[in-house]
């Protein structure tokens, strides 16, 4: 424990900026496509299961989770964004354990799509030039280890990338987690903390040939091509800590496993450019095989409309099956989740994934 402590401590410290929450900064990050979480199984929580995260969805909480990725697993998820908006989200995932000791390795891939957006000047602010696309694209490498039967912990670097066809900015962020494991004598992990930093990166900056116009020359009469300079900004740091602790009722089967889990998980998310939030969230299992589970999300000023700054108003839900294709062998799961907001009809997400 005292180990776990200490890393804790120096993750937390190595960047004081995280504790910086203030409401009076939102707005002055940029790429907050960041703070969207892509995937179905773990959004159902609203991202709440910082401590007990696993897989591939690990690389949007906490990294510390793809430890415990046992051979193979692939992941897919289609996000209808805010449903009103046009927006969609695609995200795809790859996970390979490197032997017994070796750790594992993720590559997880996030693409938005805002559809056909008309190009207008001030000459024809109704459009008739065409339409443009915007392109949001987010890679992360990842790797997670084992250091102990209690210790899990792990890295992403994850490059960033945004524009249109004539003005781009990309940069790079790192993101650190780690996990704790406890418990009693019959279950020693039904107690679980985690602890994760995100989005610690290079500032960005757009540059294109869209920050370019013709103007006059200081002196002399003729035209120059004049280059305009754009700001940088930051990205969305933040810190997450979190816990989880797990029922277990009904019959155990010879590798100990109970009919019935349901595990009560919080939360604390610390940002650097908008309002902390504090949540819990529930999960059903039965047999592992269908799970069911409900979030709530809060933060200052969510529950009053001309307070609140956030999309979400605060509630989340889903659901998983998760099938085997023969005993102790590969699994087949379909992850569904919704995030309730106002306005618009809130994100659905639908994801599938395959377990070697």
């Amino acid at each position: 424990m005292k180990k776990i402590l200490i890393v804790i401590v120096a993750i937390a410290l190595s960047s004081p900026s995280v504790f910086a929450g203030n409401k009076d900064r939102a707005g002055q990050a940029g790429a907050y496509e960041l703070l969207i979480n892509p995937w179905a199984r773990s959004s159902g929580w609203h991202g709440l299961n910082t401590s007990s995260v696993r897989g591939l969805e690990s690389l949007n909480l906490n990294v510390a989770g793809l430890a415990f990725t046992q051979k193979t697993e692939v992941l897919f998820a289609h996000s209808i964004y805010l449903q009103g908006t046009g927006v969609n989200i695609n995200a795809f995932g790859f996970s390979q354990a490197l032997g017994k000791s070796g750790g594992v390795l993720g590559v997880d891939l996030m693409a938005m799509s805002f559809g056909d957006i008309m190009v207008t000047t001030v000459n024809l602010p109704e459009g008739g030039l065409g339409t443009y696309h915007p392109q949001f694209i987010n890679l992360g490498i990842a790797y997670s280890k084992s250091f102990s039967h209690s210790i899990y912990g792990g890295l992403v670097v994850r490059a960033i990338t945004e524009g249109v066809a004539d003005a781009k900015a990309s940069g790079l962020s790192f993101d650190a987690g780690i996990q704790y494991m406890t418990g009693d004598k019959k279950y020693d992990d039904r107690v679980k903390f985690g602890i994760s930093l995100k989005n610690i990166g290079t500032a960005l900056k757009f540059q294109g040939d869209a920050l370019s116009f013709k103007g006059n020359a200081a002196e002399g009469d003729y035209q120059m091509t004049v280059s305009q300079r754009s700001q940088q900004f930051e990205l969305p740091s933040l810190l997450n800590i979190g816990g989880s602790y797990d029922f277990h009722f009904g019959k155990a089967n010879g590798d100990n496993k109970t009919t019935n889990r349901v595990t009560l998980a919080v939360n604390f998310t610390s940002h650097s450019f908008q309002r902390d939030n504090i949540g819990a969230g529930l999960e059903y299992s039965l047999k592992d095989e269908f799970m069911a589970r409900v979030g709530y999300n809060y933060e200052t000023g969510l529950l009053k409309e001309a307070s609140r700054t956030n999309a979400y108003t605060g509630l989340a839900g889903g659901f998983t099956f998760e099938l085997p294709t023969k005993k102790n062998g590969p699994t087949v799961a379909l992850d569904y989740s919704y995030r309730a907001s106002n306005p618009w009809g809130g994100t659905h997400t639908l994801g599938a994934r395959i377990n070697l």
